[in-house]
Parts: structure tokens; sequence; C-alpha cells
């Protein structure tokens, strides 16, 4: 089981693959180095973007439709949103915030309504595919009195408007002065309700987010050698996604820094004997992918292998127990009854597994619905998920196999399969 520096190239997993993204690029002796002494980028490789099939506008519109029967539902009267995955989901448009109002009215009947800055008008015409009540706002005036004035332009004087859970305070806080008269409340059981089931649109793009990730994986794994850091590795994986066609990252940490889940800043460079935990993806269409791979540069030890094995036996608990109608809370249960089985925890503590053993992923790579002890939530087709006990030995290393899954109609499936063993990263 193990893997030997000199031998990296030759044993990893996708070593062909990763020949035709780095040319003849076959480790330390052919690297080059630029000015500043960092690894060189890959040459290009043919792209796999070709696959992507952007969601349909009779989807979005769709979708659309749903709010109105959740918000009818929920008794809502309107929702208000601003830039953010949420609006890019309903509507297609991607909106960079500042402190210039730009919003999005969804009331329960009548047409939709966009405000925006005067000078974005045109910008914003551009990129809205959906209504075409577009009002706009000087920079001496009030954002938040168009927004109230939407509200009453369509009957609602004194209604019930849901505010989505990402709009900031100060929009908030500004509509709310505007229009105390009417009650607000979350957005979420509408938001939520729409998003957090994927459509067979969505679940493509998340697979080819994933399948493309993975590609990238196989392009940097063999490129480790003695003394490299974590930004140059880094470096590594930004030019192997562009040379898929994406923009994505994959980090990595060595040794102790390992043992912190979300790693370390300080400075360390890679050396023989290290774990190294790599954690990256990137996003197609706005849909994401979170995949984690852990290694040993060179030779295991007997104890980095056990965790490692126990590791992998966590992560298909978590998989197993994971169906349509079982509670989010028993997955994690599974995966942690494991690790403590093994002489870990109990619970959060560590030596252990100190976090939740995944989280709902789709347009942001930590959304809806927790894999967590206390969640009864039941799972449904179409939800997704990232499954990543980890297991922390504190100040020495930590293990983290992490896979992307997705609930369907009779049981679950992963959009990546995980590694077969500490010496061969991807299946």
């Amino acid at each position: 089981m193990s893997l030997p520096r000199r031998n990296f190239l030759r044993l990893s997993a996708g070593a062909v693959a990763s020949a035709s993204l780095f040319g003849s690029c076959a480790g330390p002796a052919n690297e080059t180095k630029d000015k500043q002494g960092s690894p060189s980028p890959p040459a290009a490789a043919p792209s796999l973007t070709g696959r992507i099939v952007p969601i349909a506008d009779a989807e979005r519109m769709a979708r659309i439709e749903k709010a109105r029967t959740l918000m009818a539902e929920n008794k809502l009267d309107a929702i208000l949103l601003e830039g953010g995955a949420s609006l890019f989901y309903f509507t297609g448009v991607n909106w960079s915030l500042s402190e210039r109002t730009f919003a999005w009215v969804l009331p329960a009947k009548g047409e939709m309504a966009w405000v925006t800055p005067k000078f974005e008008e045109d910008r914003a015409r551009e990129l809205i595919r959906f209504g075409t009540d577009v009002r706009t706002w000087e920079e001496d005036e009030s954002p938040y009195r168009l927004i109230g004035g939407i509200f009453k332009d369509h009957g609602i004087r004194a209604g019930t408007i849901g505010i989505e859970e990402r709009l900031r305070f100060f929009i908030f806080n500004g509509v709310r002065q505007e229009g105390s008269a009417h009650r607000y409340v979350s957005a979420d059981p509408v938001t939520i309700g729409c998003r957090v089931i994927k459509s067979p649109a969505e679940l493509a793009l998340m697979q080819l987010a994933n399948d493309i990730t993975i590609e990238a994986y196989r392009a940097v794994l063999p490129q480790f050698k003695e003394g490299m850091t974590k930004a140059q590795f880094g470096e590594l994986a930004a030019a192997a996604f562009r040379a898929l066609g994406v923009t994505g990252n994959i980090g990595a940490n060595f040794g102790e820094a390992t043992s912190l889940p979300h790693g370390s800043v300080k400075p360390r460079q890679l050396r023989e004997g290290d774990v190294i935990l790599m954690d990256g993806g990137c996003a197609i269409d706005g849909y994401r992918s979170d995949i984690s791979r852990t290694i040993v540069f060179g030779k295991p030890t007997q104890r980095q292998l056990d965790v490692w094995n126990l590791e992998k036996e966590a992560q298909a608990a978590a998989f197993k127990a994971a169906r349509p109608g079982v509670p989010c809370e028993d997955v994690d249960a599974a995966a942690r009854k494991i690790i403590v089985g093994a002489g870990y925890g109990p619970d959060y503590k560590v030596p252990g597994l100190p976090h939740r053993t995944g989280h709902g992923i789709g347009l942001e790579g930590h959304e809806w619905i927790n894999l967590v002890r206390g969640n009864k939530t039941p799972m449904s087709p179409g939800m997704c998920f990232t499954n990543e006990p980890m297991i922390v030995i504190p100040g020495e290393f930590g293990v983290r196999i992490e896979d992307d899954m997705h609930i369907t109609e009779d049981g679950v499936k992963f959009f990546s399969q995980p590694s077969p063993a500490i010496d061969r990263p991807l299946a």
C-alpha cells in the first residue's frame, strides 16, 4: 500500500489522463518553473465544456411558478431578493453586490419587477430575461421607495413579504422603513423549497462539475514533489482547471496541517511521509462540485493506513444509510458509529469526527440540508449532499475522503467514485 515518491506518477490513478494535460511532464526532473520559481502551468487539453447544457428559460419559468405556489401555501404576498444564488436560480441573472441596491420582487400575483440604479439600466436590461417592469433610481433617490411602490402597485398595502436569507440588512431595513405596515418573514419556505430538489438538468450540470474536478485531480496528483508549497500546488490545480475549460481550485495541506479541517495558514513545505489532504471543485453554469482526497507522500505508516481505512469505512456507512425517507441525522449517525466504535470521539470530540458528515450542495458549495445530528428532515429524490466524515488526530494528521451524492427514487448515487485505497486516490 506504499506510495514511494519516485513511483508517484506511475502509481497515481489517471496517470495517462495526466500526461494528456501536462504533455511530457513526468515529475520533478522535467518540471519547469516561472520567474518566481513556481511550477509552470500545464499544457492545454481538450475541454469538457462542450457537454454543458445550461438551464433553459422554460425551466426557470417553471421554478417561478413553483415559487408562487409555495408563496400561496405560506401566505406570502411577495418575496424580495437581490443578487446571489437564489436570484440566479429563478431568473438566470448574475449581479455582483455593491452598496447600490439591485433587487427583484416576485409578487404572488401579477408581473415581477426589477429595481436598478439608473446608470446601470442598460446593463440590467441586457441581463434580464423575464419581466418588463424595470424601475430605476438616481443616485440622490431612494431604491427602497421604489420597492415599496412595487408592493403598493400590486395591492400589497399591509401584506406579508418574504425576505430571501442572503438579502443584506441595510436593504431590508430601508424597505421596512418605507413599508412599516407590512409583515416581514423569511422566504426560506419558498427559496429552499424550490432549490433543495434538483431537476435532471441540474443533476447533469453537477455531474459534469464532478467529472471535470476528477480530471483536474488526475492532472495534478502526479505533480507533488518534496519541498513543494501549497501555493505552488494551488497554481497547478488552477491551471489544470483552466486547461479543462473552467475556473476551479484544489487546495492542499501537508502533514500536521491536515489535522485542521480547513487547513492552516502557516507556511509548510511538503516532506517525505506527509499526509496530504486536498479539497476542491468547480462550477458549471453555477452548479458546484466539492471533492476531497487524502494520500501519503511516500510510504504510509501503519497508523496512517489504519485511520485512512477507517475513514473509508465511515464514508461507505454514510452512503449505505442514505435513501429516500431516511432522516438526515441518520446518515451522520451511521458514519459516526464507525468512528466512535474504533475508539475515537465520542460525539464531536477529537481525536474523532469534529463536524457534520455532510452538507447540501448545488448552486452554492454549502447549502441546505446538513447531514448532522438533530436534523430530522427526511431525504427526498433530487436532494444533493457531500459525504465527508473526517477523522482528526490533533497535531498529527487528518483524513477526509469527500464525494458528492444525490438521492434517487430507489436509493442514492455518487457523482464521483470514492478512493479505492490510500495509494489509489481516484477510482
